[in-house]
């Protein structure tokens, strides 16, 4: 088993930065990469990014390029997302997911096997 906690969730306004960060524990050693994905009220769960332990690759949403940036601490088992320059549209809950199997693409949620319970990012404008 895998637990994932996030924090660092909260209220920013437009064009400021929040720095999200999940926290893992358990079976972490069976980590293959973790992922962060966001849900707006209303809207489908979306992918934000991923890293993968090992070598430390990040895939982005397009989308996402530029202003979202994923660094991980495999001796913290902690992953971190720096977003910057937030929009209103980027308010949503945040969530980490681990996945277990060395599979491609990073984008694919039903791929994850472990899921944090979010954190929530408000973006006034």
């Amino acid at each position: 088993q895998v637990q994932l906690v996030e924090s660092g969730g909260g209220l920013v306004q437009a064009g400021g930065s929040l720095r999200l960060a999940c926290a893992a524990s358990g079976r972490t050693f069976s980590i293959w990469a973790l992922g962060w994905f966001r849900q707006a009220p209303g809207k489908e769960r979306e992918f934000v990014g991923a890293i993968t332990r090992s070598d430390g690759d990040t895939v982005y949403a397009d989308s996402l390029k530029g202003r979202f940036t994923i660094s991980g601490d495999n001796a913290k088992n902690t992953v971190f997302l720096q977003m910057n320059s937030l929009k209103p549209e980027d308010t949503a809950v945040y969530y980490c997911a681990a996945r277990l199997k060395g599979l491609r693409p990073l984008s694919q949620g039903r791929f994850y096997d472990y899921w944090g319970q979010g954190t929530q990012v408000t973006v006034s404008s």
